[in-house]
Protein backbone atom coordinates (compact mmCIF):
# COMPACT_ATOMS: atom_id res chain seq x y z
CA UNK A 1 0.00 0.00 0.00
CA UNK A 2 1.41 4.09 -0.69
CA UNK A 3 -0.95 5.49 1.12
CA UNK A 4 0.84 8.56 0.61
CA UNK A 5 -1.07 9.16 -3.05
CA UNK A 6 -4.28 6.64 -2.21
CA UNK A 7 -6.81 5.57 0.43
CA UNK A 8 -6.49 2.13 1.80
CA UNK A 9 -10.02 0.39 1.11
CA UNK A 10 -11.43 -2.89 3.30
CA UNK A 11 -14.38 -3.69 2.09
CA UNK A 12 -16.42 -7.13 3.17
CA UNK A 13 -18.78 -8.75 0.38
CA UNK A 14 -21.36 -10.78 2.22
CA UNK A 15 -22.76 -12.28 -0.77
CA UNK A 16 -26.17 -13.76 -0.63
CA UNK A 17 -25.49 -14.38 3.54
CA UNK A 18 -27.36 -12.69 6.72
CA UNK A 19 -30.80 -12.05 7.73
CA UNK A 20 -31.66 -8.34 9.21
CA UNK A 21 -31.34 -9.59 12.41
CA UNK A 22 -27.71 -11.44 11.89
CA UNK A 23 -26.64 -8.00 9.91
CA UNK A 24 -27.35 -6.21 12.51
CA UNK A 25 -25.67 -8.41 15.17
CA UNK A 26 -22.64 -9.05 13.15
CA UNK A 27 -22.15 -4.60 12.70
CA UNK A 28 -22.86 -4.17 16.24
CA UNK A 29 -19.43 -6.73 16.98
CA UNK A 30 -17.51 -5.18 14.51
CA UNK A 31 -18.39 -1.39 15.41
CA UNK A 32 -15.82 -0.97 18.50
CA UNK A 33 -13.48 -3.42 16.55
CA UNK A 34 -12.50 -1.03 14.36
CA UNK A 35 -13.86 2.09 16.26
CA UNK A 36 -10.04 3.65 15.75
CA UNK A 37 -9.31 2.77 12.65
CA UNK A 38 -8.41 6.29 10.95
CA UNK A 39 -6.45 5.63 7.72
CA UNK A 40 -8.45 2.92 5.97
CA UNK A 41 -11.97 2.97 4.37
CA UNK A 42 -14.01 0.44 6.13
CA UNK A 43 -16.51 -0.82 4.21
CA UNK A 44 -19.53 -3.58 4.74
CA UNK A 45 -21.70 -4.50 1.12
CA UNK A 46 -24.58 -5.81 2.18
CA UNK A 47 -27.69 -8.05 0.43
CA UNK A 48 -29.94 -5.35 -0.54
CA UNK A 49 -32.57 -6.64 2.05
CA UNK A 50 -30.28 -5.68 4.48
CA UNK A 51 -29.00 -2.36 3.55
CA UNK A 52 -31.60 -0.16 5.61
CA UNK A 53 -31.00 -2.26 8.54
CA UNK A 54 -26.48 -1.97 8.41
CA UNK A 55 -27.27 1.60 7.41
CA UNK A 56 -29.08 2.54 10.50
CA UNK A 57 -26.58 0.49 12.79
CA UNK A 58 -23.54 2.24 11.21
CA UNK A 59 -24.93 5.51 11.24
CA UNK A 60 -22.38 8.13 12.95
CA UNK A 61 -19.36 5.88 12.56
CA UNK A 62 -16.89 4.95 10.78
CA UNK A 63 -18.22 1.94 8.92
CA UNK A 64 -19.52 2.82 5.50
CA UNK A 65 -22.26 0.84 3.46
CA UNK A 66 -22.00 -0.49 0.20
CA UNK A 67 -24.28 -2.55 -2.22
CA UNK A 68 -23.51 -5.87 -4.12
CA UNK A 69 -24.85 -4.93 -7.31
CA UNK A 70 -27.28 -2.08 -9.22
CA UNK A 71 -28.49 -1.41 -12.83
CA UNK A 72 -27.59 0.37 -15.23
CA UNK A 73 -31.04 1.74 -16.05
CA UNK A 74 -32.69 4.79 -13.79
CA UNK A 75 -36.08 2.96 -13.74
CA UNK A 76 -38.41 1.22 -15.46
CA UNK A 77 -39.92 -2.44 -16.58
CA UNK A 78 -36.83 -4.32 -14.97
CA UNK A 79 -38.16 -6.84 -12.60
CA UNK A 80 -36.49 -7.56 -10.05
CA UNK A 81 -33.50 -4.54 -10.26
CA UNK A 82 -32.69 -1.98 -8.11
CA UNK A 83 -31.00 1.21 -9.52
CA UNK A 84 -28.46 3.26 -8.67
CA UNK A 85 -30.37 6.50 -7.97
CA UNK A 86 -32.31 4.25 -5.48
CA UNK A 87 -29.14 3.10 -3.68
CA UNK A 88 -28.47 7.07 -3.89
CA UNK A 89 -31.03 8.42 -2.09
CA UNK A 90 -30.64 5.68 1.34
CA UNK A 91 -27.57 6.73 1.51
CA UNK A 92 -25.81 3.94 0.56
CA UNK A 93 -21.94 4.77 -0.63
CA UNK A 94 -20.07 2.03 -2.72
CA UNK A 95 -21.65 -0.74 -4.89
CA UNK A 96 -19.84 -3.88 -5.94
CA UNK A 97 -19.87 -4.40 -10.17
CA UNK A 98 -18.75 -6.70 -12.22
CA UNK A 99 -17.85 -9.45 -9.42
CA UNK A 100 -16.73 -12.57 -11.48
CA UNK A 101 -20.40 -14.53 -9.75
CA UNK A 102 -22.50 -11.98 -11.45
CA UNK A 103 -20.94 -12.48 -14.65
CA UNK A 104 -20.84 -16.43 -14.05
CA UNK A 105 -23.95 -16.76 -13.01
CA UNK A 106 -26.36 -13.43 -14.62
CA UNK A 107 -24.74 -13.01 -17.54
CA UNK A 108 -22.49 -10.15 -16.66
CA UNK A 109 -20.68 -8.65 -19.52
CA UNK A 110 -18.24 -6.01 -19.76
CA UNK A 111 -20.14 -3.96 -21.32
CA UNK A 112 -22.90 -3.85 -18.98
CA UNK A 113 -20.43 -3.73 -16.08
CA UNK A 114 -19.39 -0.41 -17.77
CA UNK A 115 -23.17 0.79 -17.90
CA UNK A 116 -23.39 0.29 -13.84
CA UNK A 117 -20.29 2.03 -13.61
CA UNK A 118 -21.01 5.09 -15.02
CA UNK A 119 -24.57 4.85 -13.37
CA UNK A 120 -23.20 4.01 -10.33
CA UNK A 121 -20.98 7.31 -10.85
CA UNK A 122 -24.00 9.18 -12.28
CA UNK A 123 -25.46 8.69 -8.91
CA UNK A 124 -22.79 9.89 -7.01
CA UNK A 125 -21.76 6.46 -5.61
CA UNK A 126 -18.28 4.77 -5.41
CA UNK A 127 -18.09 1.83 -7.55
CA UNK A 128 -16.10 -1.67 -7.04
CA UNK A 129 -15.32 -2.69 -10.22
CA UNK A 130 -13.93 -6.32 -9.99
CA UNK A 131 -11.52 -7.76 -12.69
CA UNK A 132 -9.57 -11.30 -12.81
CA UNK A 133 -8.80 -14.17 -15.00
CA UNK A 134 -10.03 -18.00 -14.97
CA UNK A 135 -7.38 -20.55 -13.85
CA UNK A 136 -7.61 -21.59 -17.87
CA UNK A 137 -6.39 -18.29 -18.85
CA UNK A 138 -4.02 -17.88 -16.21
CA UNK A 139 -2.74 -21.54 -17.39
CA UNK A 140 -2.53 -19.84 -20.96
CA UNK A 141 -0.44 -17.33 -19.93
CA UNK A 142 -3.04 -14.57 -20.70
CA UNK A 143 -3.77 -12.77 -17.82
CA UNK A 144 -2.29 -9.62 -18.90
CA UNK A 145 -4.63 -9.38 -22.04
CA UNK A 146 -7.81 -10.41 -19.91
CA UNK A 147 -7.18 -7.79 -17.32
CA UNK A 148 -6.35 -5.47 -19.92
CA UNK A 149 -9.08 -6.18 -21.97
CA UNK A 150 -11.88 -5.91 -18.87
CA UNK A 151 -10.28 -2.87 -17.48
CA UNK A 152 -10.62 -1.03 -20.80
CA UNK A 153 -13.96 -1.77 -21.26
CA UNK A 154 -15.19 -1.77 -17.88
CA UNK A 155 -13.84 1.76 -17.57
CA UNK A 156 -14.91 3.47 -21.43
CA UNK A 157 -16.03 6.93 -21.49
CA UNK A 158 -15.32 7.04 -17.75
CA UNK A 159 -13.28 10.73 -17.07
CA UNK A 160 -10.38 11.10 -15.01
CA UNK A 161 -12.45 12.86 -12.54
CA UNK A 162 -14.43 10.16 -12.42
CA UNK A 163 -11.95 7.72 -12.13
CA UNK A 164 -10.78 9.71 -8.90
CA UNK A 165 -14.36 7.53 -7.53
CA UNK A 166 -13.78 4.24 -9.20
CA UNK A 167 -12.25 1.07 -6.61
CA UNK A 168 -10.59 -1.73 -8.75
CA UNK A 169 -10.73 -4.86 -7.34
CA UNK A 170 -8.67 -7.69 -8.51
CA UNK A 171 -10.32 -10.86 -8.16
CA UNK A 172 -8.58 -14.03 -9.82
CA UNK A 173 -11.78 -16.53 -11.11
CA UNK A 174 -9.68 -19.84 -9.48
CA UNK A 175 -8.94 -17.91 -5.75
CA UNK A 176 -12.87 -16.93 -4.95
CA UNK A 177 -14.56 -19.02 -2.40
CA UNK A 178 -11.97 -22.01 -3.74
CA UNK A 179 -9.25 -21.58 -0.76
CA UNK A 180 -6.53 -21.09 -2.95
CA UNK A 181 -5.27 -17.72 -2.44
CA UNK A 182 -2.47 -15.93 -5.20
CA UNK A 183 0.44 -15.77 -3.62
CA UNK A 184 1.34 -11.80 -2.66
CA UNK A 185 4.19 -11.65 -5.57
CA UNK A 186 1.44 -12.96 -7.55
CA UNK A 187 -1.37 -10.41 -6.43
CA UNK A 188 1.71 -7.49 -6.84
CA UNK A 189 2.42 -8.24 -10.22
CA UNK A 190 -1.41 -8.22 -11.56
CA UNK A 191 -2.19 -5.06 -9.40
CA UNK A 192 0.86 -3.75 -10.68
CA UNK A 193 -0.36 -4.08 -14.37
CA UNK A 194 -3.67 -3.14 -13.65
CA UNK A 195 -1.71 0.30 -12.59
CA UNK A 196 0.46 0.80 -15.72
CA UNK A 197 -2.80 0.11 -17.94
CA UNK A 198 -4.90 2.72 -16.41
CA UNK A 199 -1.53 4.78 -16.47
CA UNK A 200 -1.56 3.70 -20.24
CA UNK A 201 -5.69 5.12 -20.64
CA UNK A 202 -4.85 8.20 -18.21
CA UNK A 203 -2.16 8.98 -17.25
CA UNK A 204 0.57 8.19 -14.67
CA UNK A 205 -0.81 10.88 -11.77
CA UNK A 206 -4.42 9.74 -12.32
CA UNK A 207 -3.12 5.65 -12.12
CA UNK A 208 -1.43 6.41 -8.86
CA UNK A 209 -4.30 7.77 -7.03
CA UNK A 210 -6.71 4.58 -7.41
CA UNK A 211 -6.95 2.18 -5.11
CA UNK A 212 -6.50 -1.27 -6.09
CA UNK A 213 -7.56 -4.12 -3.80
CA UNK A 214 -7.05 -7.52 -4.04
CA UNK A 215 -10.07 -10.32 -3.62
CA UNK A 216 -10.17 -13.91 -3.94
CA UNK A 217 -9.66 -15.60 -0.02
CA UNK A 218 -8.04 -12.86 1.83
CA UNK A 219 -8.17 -13.64 5.39
CA UNK A 220 -6.91 -12.71 8.82
CA UNK A 221 -4.14 -15.38 8.41
CA UNK A 222 -2.53 -14.00 4.68
CA UNK A 223 -3.89 -10.23 5.25
CA UNK A 224 -0.55 -8.81 6.18
CA UNK A 225 1.67 -10.42 3.41
CA UNK A 226 -1.18 -9.36 0.88
CA UNK A 227 -1.19 -5.76 2.06
CA UNK A 228 2.41 -4.78 2.51
CA UNK A 229 2.71 -5.36 -1.38
CA UNK A 230 2.89 -1.54 -3.08
CA UNK A 231 0.08 -1.87 -5.24
CA UNK A 232 -1.86 -3.65 -3.12
CA UNK A 233 -4.15 -1.05 -1.33
CA UNK A 234 -6.68 -2.99 0.29
CA UNK A 235 -9.14 -5.73 0.08
CA UNK A 236 -12.53 -7.09 -1.38
CA UNK A 237 -13.40 -9.37 1.22
CA UNK A 238 -15.87 -12.72 0.87
CA UNK A 239 -16.41 -15.28 3.59
CA UNK A 240 -14.07 -13.91 6.14
CA UNK A 241 -16.29 -10.47 6.45
CA UNK A 242 -19.10 -12.96 8.22
CA UNK A 243 -16.81 -12.95 11.55
CA UNK A 244 -16.36 -9.66 12.87
CA UNK A 245 -12.96 -10.80 14.56
CA UNK A 246 -11.49 -11.70 11.19
CA UNK A 247 -12.59 -8.91 10.04
CA UNK A 248 -11.30 -6.77 12.32
CA UNK A 249 -8.40 -8.33 11.91
CA UNK A 250 -7.90 -8.10 8.10
CA UNK A 251 -8.55 -3.86 8.63
CA UNK A 252 -5.78 -4.11 11.36
CA UNK A 253 -3.55 -4.99 9.00
CA UNK A 254 -4.48 -2.51 6.24
CA UNK A 255 -3.91 0.20 9.25
CA UNK A 256 -0.31 -0.77 9.99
Amino acid sequence: MKKTVRKAVIAGNWKMNKTRPEAKALLEELKPMVADVKDVEVVACVPFTNLETALAVTAGTNIKIGAENCHFEKSGAFTGEISADMLAEMGVEYVVLGHSERRQYFAETDETVNKRTKAALAAGLKPIVCVGELLWERECDITEEVIARQIKLDLFNVTEEELKNVVIAYEPVWAIGTGKTATADQAEEVCAFIRATIAKLYNQAAADAVTIQYGGSMNDGNADELLSKTNVDGGLIGGASLVAEKFAAIVKAASK
